[in-house]
Formats: structure tokens, C-alpha cells, sequence
């Protein structure tokens, strides 16, 4: 296990212990999210070591490294995940004239594809090997494996994407920055992350599905994420939500509540529906307080 000992946002050394909570998709260890007492960001702490956090995505049930619809909720998953690509393909032609686009974690390649379909020059990393393969087989072009500093020309994107990414990355200063280096100035950098100050997030706690130890090793809200990219010459325009994000994920809680019970969650999916429902509403009446978030960040726009 890694344990750092200083905020990966302000860098200070006052942590606290916040959560203990179980992956519930692979190992069912239990690992602590812990809280900075200087900016209040949360990430999970000790985590495991690079080489070791592989075996932690190695299941069928993780499902965006995957296009099964075997069951209710991976049927769900991919009927939300149809509409989102709309959605998103939308954003990003209302943001920049089409030009090229990197997404970085681009899974399977839907969402990349989606863009090429609409007119973008595409590119893409997933260190994923399974995912890697079937985004390369739709693309029909190279998908890289990792980012290097040399993986592409500088300040050459129009739009680089993370889409629930920056959540996952270990080195997360470097990996940010090397990304930054590729953007064009007044550039477009989209981030979605889950908000660990949702409704949703209070009301399931260590259940909540979006804090997913330990492959979920940062856990943003609006105040932490727009400052560690302030920090990095971004602004801010703007944050949406990401509406079907609140059903999916209480679903996935009130699954495993039920394990834990050694239950059938049966007609708790009822119960989820209804706390996705108000996930959503009180959302909109309080700024910054949905389930997931899609950030819009302009580069070197102060």
C-alpha cells in the first residue's frame, strides 16, 4: 500500500480520517477515505501501489470496461450510456468549432466514435488492454496505451476529455500537467467526476456506489476541483449535471446494502429511483450538488 502524507490539492499535512468504506466489485477489502483539514478534499488514503491497482478493475461487474448487458443494472448502464453520448456530443459542438479531440480514459470507444461520426479528428488512451482492443477494432485507428510527454504534439487539442477519469489517476500533478500540454490555449478541458456532496452521497454514506475503493482515489466537490485547476492557469465556465448519473449509482447502493444483508435488493429499486428523483431536485435548487458533474474549463482565459 501507498500512503501519502500530503493533500494531492493544497499540499497540506493536517488529514483526518473521513470514511471507511468496502469495494464492493472486486476484493470487498475495506480502505479509508481520509479529509484534509486545510481545504476539506477527500481521497482515499492508504491506496494501493500502481503496479497493484490493475487487479482492482479485473471484473466482469466493472462495467465500463465492458459492453455486456447481462442484467438489470448493466442493461440500465448502457441504455443511460446512449443517451449521455448524445448529450455530450451535443456539449462539445456547442463549445468549439470541430477540430481534434483527445479523450483520455476512453474506454471502449463509444464516445470517441460518436465524435469522429460528427466530424472531429479523434484520439484516444486506455490503458485498459481489453478496452484498448475493442475502442481500436470500432475506431479503426491507434488507441495509446499510456500518456507520455511525447504522445502528441503540444498545445494541439481543441478539447481534451476525462470522462469519470481524473478520479483514478494515481500521479495525478504529472498526468494533469503533461494533458495541459497538449491543449491549445483557450483550449477546452471537460472533466466529470462524481460529488461526494450530493444527496445522494449523504444519504448512502460508506454505501454510496461513487466512492468506489480503491479505484476511486480522489472524491471532488466543486470548491477542491476548481481550485487544484485555478492553481493551473483554467477558469471555471461552467458546471452541468449529469442527470442519469443519481439513478445509476443509487441503484448500484441499494445493491450493495443488500449484499451486505445477504438480501435481494428487490423493491429497494424502488427506493433508489425515488432518491435519484430527489438527488436531481435538490440539485437544482442548490448550486453544485449533483450526484456527477461535468466541469468546463477554458485555458488560460483569466
Amino acid at each position: 500500500m501507498e500512503k501519502l502524507t500530503t493533500c494531492p490539492v493544497c499540499k497540506g499535512t493536517n488529514l483526518s480520517s473521513f470514511l471507511d468504506c468496502k469495494d464492493h466489485t472486486v476484493s470487498r477489502e475495506t480502505f479509508t477515505i481520509v479529509k484534509c483539514k486545510s481545504c476539506g478534499f477527500k481521497f482515499t488514503n492508504p491506496r494501493p501501489e500502481i503496479k497493484d491497482l490493475g487487479k482492482y478493475y479485473e471484473s466482469p461487474d466493472y462495467v465500463s470496461h465492458s459492453k455486456s448487458t447481462k442484467g438489470f443494472i448493466n442493461s440500465l448502464y448502457h441504455v443511460a450510456k446512449h443517451y449521455s453520448l448524445l448529450k455530450k456530443i451535443q456539449l462539445i459542438n456547442s463549445l468549439s468549432k470541430k477540430g481534434k479531440i483527445l479523450d483520455y480514459g476512453c474506454g471502449t470507444g463509444d464516445f470517441l466514435n460518436a465524435c469522429k461520426v460528427s466530424g472531429w479528428e479523434v484520439s484516444g488512451i486506455e490503458p485498459n488492454k481489453l478496452a484498448r482492443n475493442t475502442s481500436k477494432e470500432l475506431l479503426k485507428s491507434d488507441i495509446k496505451s499510456e500518456l507520455l510527454e511525447n504522445s502528441f504534439d503540444k498545445e494541439s487539442f481543441n478539447i481534451i476529455t476525462l470522462w469519470h477519469v481524473l478520479e483514478h489517476v494515481s500521479e495525478l500533478d504529472k498526468t494533469v500537467e503533461t494533458i495541459l500540454s497538449f491543449l491549445k490555449p483557450n483550449g477546452i478541458l471537460l472533466i466529470a467526476v462524481p460529488n461526494c456532496n450530493s444527496y445522494d452521497a449523504q444519504i448512502y454514506n460508506k454505501y454510496w456506489a461513487a466512492y468506489d475503493v480503491p479505484r476511486h482515489l480522489y472524491h471532488f466537490v466543486p470548491e477542491t476541483i476548481t481550485k487544484y485547476f485555478n492553481e493551473r492557469n483554467l477558469s471555471l465556465e461552467r458546471t452541468l449535471p449529469m442527470v442519469l448519473d443519481s439513478f445509476y449509482v443509487s441503484m448500484l447502493s441499494e445493491k450493495y446494502i443488500a449484499q451486505d444483508a445477504n438480501k435481494s435488493a428487490g423493491l429497494k429499486m424502488l427506493r433508489a429511483v425515488w432518491r435519484g428523483f430527489m438527488s436531481n431536485f435538490k440539485a437544482i435548487s442548490k448550486t453544485g450538488t449533483s450526484s456527477s458533474q461535468v466541469y468546463i474549463f477554458r485555458k488560460g482565459a483569466f
